[in-house]
């Protein structure tokens, strides 16, 4: 017994095993990228300080003690085990601050980037999909706001608002959201003029589903690789406010705070300003790295 299958089944047959190919494609590539290994491994451990960090933190963060204060790190003359990294001028443990500054730097890098994301990808598809009025419209503010410094612009709004974690995020996302709409705008220009959007024009489906089900599905491998990218930048610029004093506040320690507050006592403990430094780097790098792979193996061109 032969079982027809209508024509237009057919490429939606196909696209499960097609799929199912690239995701073992991109796998590959992946795993084959030591480079993209060792960032992958460095934000596994950044990540597990920064979730447990109650548990592995060996003691709290603002516990000050004071005859306990400029204790170098353990392997340094006059350092002691219970102090792996050493203490501030008031005592407190850096490797306890640092793995809950940790939390902080992550839970801004990715909040910032899932609030960029909603306006940014939201008004690219618009703009690419209605154009017209409403595209020029779009594309003006991008173009206004992106002729602002960012992290001036940021600083501004953090400085009126007053520093807290909400009010970073937010202002880190709103400043943040322009690239996501002039990518995936290019990528919706693109893409509405392919036979599958003729298609579906012709079946009458609605503008709604013809932007969340046809045309945004189609931009994911650019938004994934921005997003990745976009945390790296967030964590830096969170840093940066914190170094100036305008960052989440006093509540949490963060690594740019810590920088600020270790940079007047360089020349007697280096470990305050350069354990912190260290953590940025690193963190950053890691996401760099894993984003520059992961961009790699997205892009079919690249083998």
């Amino acid at each position: 017994m032969v079982i027809a299958t209508h024509p237009a089944a057919e490429p939606a047959l196909a696209a499960g095993p097609a799929r199912a190919v690239e995701r073992s494609r991109v796998q590959r590539k992946l795993v084959r990228s030591p480079v993209a290994l060792a960032g992958a491994l460095v934000l596994l451990v950044v990540i597990g300080a920064a979730v447990f960090a109650p548990y592995v933190a060996p003691h709290q963060p603002t516990r000050q003690n004071l005859i306990r204060r400029f204790t170098p790190p353990v392997w340094a003359k006059g350092g002691n085990p219970a102090y792996l990294l050493g203490t501030d001028q008031v005592g407190r443990d850096i490797l306890s601050r640092m793995i809950h500054g940790a939390r902080v730097s992550l839970i801004v890098g990715t909040a910032a980037v899932v609030v960029s994301l909603l306006v940014g990808v939201t008004l690219g598809l618009l703009s690419g999909f209605t154009g017209g009025r409403v595209d020029t419209v779009i594309m003006t503010i991008v173009d206004v706001t992106l002729s602002f410094p960012q992290l001036l612009l940021a600083l501004a709004f953090v400085a009126a608002l007053g520093p807290s974690l909400v009010t970073i995020i937010v202002v880190l996302g709103l400043t943040g959201w322009e690239r996501y709409t002039r990518v995936v705008r290019a990528e919706v220009l693109a893409l509405r003029e392919k036979d599958f959007v003729e298609a579906a024009r012709a079946m009458g489906v609605g503008w709604l589903r013809m932007l969340f089900r046809h045309l945004l599905p189609n931009t994911f491998s650019s938004i994934i690789v921005m997003s990745t990218l976009q945390v790296a930048q967030a964590i830096l610029q969170e840093a940066a406010l914190s170094f100036l004093g305008v960052g989440t506040g006093s509540a949490y320690p963060t690594w740019g705070q810590m920088i600020a507050l270790g940079r007047d006592f360089v020349s007697v403990a280096w470990w305050l300003p350069t354990f912190p430094g260290l953590a940025i780097l690193l963190t950053v790098l890691a996401i760099n790295m894993v984003g520059d792979r992961l961009r790699d193996a997205l892009d079919p061109r690249v083998t």
